[in-house]
């Protein structure tokens, strides 16, 4: 019997990136604005003011508010957009370098993926060329990826947008690059992240589930292009598999009585509000019981996956530095943080 087929709407599939890009563009006209020769370079409104350090951010489509929705002020300076799940070419990337750089030079952030990597790479030594300083930290946050001992084979998911977030405002308090990469680097260094999928999503070219999970079932570790997870087993209740998020994150962070964290619950596109906030509730009381005060939380879509049924959590621990840049004022469309006071 064949496979069912999805539905999405859209004109042509291979328009749809260009479209939607086109679409967000249209809707925040007081946030970002395209790059006027390519539209996969999205960059902050005109007239905000410049930076010693640009930053920029990006990767496949198919995430989406990521990597779009952190260009503003107070975040990103550009973000590029490859196709659905694949990375964007050097070109654009460099254009994207080209229009952010500040007089110190600018920082490239994104997810530690093969083709993200070699592609920011090529286009990190195109701009130096031009004279530009280029520096790079990946998101490195997904614990079912690796093991602790090979943590720098991990990949990017959810926790990304603290990191867009500190950078962001480390350079928009006119931190010199050396040090917008340090705190980048404490950002990674402090935050951990772990999903679970329920349902697949599909590719908009072939409107075909991307990997398979059976009706009753689950996957925990799943990465946000479908990536092999960890187990797979009968789906739980809600508080019993927040918990085993929770247990895997806390195992790696050991986080003490006393201590404060950032929280992230991010729905992977498909995952209601309701769901969302059910998880979330039991996380914050597993954390109350540790004695570790929740400092910021944030619930909602972030790194989605297309439609991908699911979530994955986000702790990343932090200190007087960490908290300040965290919730120091910003304007994206994905993320809004108002002036203290």
């Amino acid at each position: 019997m064949d496979e069912p087929r999805t539905k999405k709407l859209m004109n042509e599939a291979g328009d749809i990136v260009r479209e939607m890009v086109e679409g967000v563009a249209a809707v925040h006209p007081g946030i970002v604005r395209l790059h006027p020769e390519d539209w996969r370079v999205v960059l902050r409104a005109a007239g905000e003011p410049a930076a010693k350090v640009g930053i920029v951010v990006g990767g496949g489509s198919g995430h989406e508010p990521a990597f779009l929705g952190y260009v503003g002020r107070g975040l990103a300076t550009a973000a590029v957009i490859g196709d659905v799940f694949t990375s964007p070419t050097p070109e654009p990337i460099l254009t994207a370098a080209l229009a952010a750089a500040g007089p110190e030079g600018v920082l490239f952030l994104y997810g530690n993926y093969a083709g993200d990597v070699l592609n920011f790479d090529m286009a990190a030594e195109l701009a130096e060329a031009e004279g530009i300083a280029v520096r790079t930290v990946l998101g490195a946050d997904d614990v079912a990826a690796a093991p602790v001992e090979r943590a720098e084979e991990r990949r990017g998911i959810a926790g990304g947008v603290f990191l867009f977030k500190i950078a962001g405002a480390a350079a928009a308090a006119g931190w010199p690059l050396v040090e917008v990469e340090r705190v980048a680097k404490k950002a990674v260094g402090a935050m951990r992240s772990m999903g679970v999928a329920l349902a697949p999503c599909s590719l908009p070219a072939s409107l075909r589930p991307n990997f398979a999970i059976a009706p009753d079932e689950m996957e925990i570790g799943l990465g946000i292009h479908g990536e092999k997870g960890i187990m797979s087993g009968p789906l739980e209740p809600a508080d019993r598999v927040t918990g085993q998020l929770f247990e895997r994150l806390q195992g790696e962070l050991a986080l003490q009585p006393g201590e404060r964290c950032a929280v992230l619950v991010n729905g992977l596109g498909a995952t209601s509000f309701m769901e969302c906030h059910v998880v979330a509730r039991r996380l914050l009381q597993l954390l109350s019981g540790a004695g570790v005060l929740a400092h910021h939380v944030r619930v909602g879509e972030y790194v989605t996956s297309l439609e991908m049924a699911g979530l994955s959590l986000t702790l990343m621990r932090l200190d007087d530095e960490l908290a300040g840049l965290l919730e120091a004022p910003a304007e994206g469309i994905a993320w809004s943080t108002q002036p203290q006071g």
